[in-house]
């Protein structure tokens, strides 16, 4: 059996019923725990539940976020 958990989440509302939820997680499977950062883009329905579409997982390493914070920050 696989357990998520989330540790901390944060959103940033886009367009007309848009989110990208970044939160710190932690996956427990019978071989031991791993955390993760996860990016998740979503929606809202009409009765503001939320919906994802996508997600990806980055690593916990700060040089290895802050290189691909410093990606991100290079496009204009």
């Amino acid at each position: 059996m696989v357990e998520f958990q989330t540790m901390k989440a944060k959103e940033v509302k886009f367009g007309r019923n848009s989110f990208i939820e970044v939160s710190k997680r932690k996956v427990i499977t019978p071989l031991g725990k791993n955390e993760f950062i996860a990016i998740s883009r979503g929606y809202y329905l009409p009765d503001e539940t939320k919906r994802w579409r996508a997600s990806i997982a980055l690593p916990t390493e700060k040089e290895k976020r802050e290189k691909i914070a410093d990606l991100i920050k290079s496009f204009k």
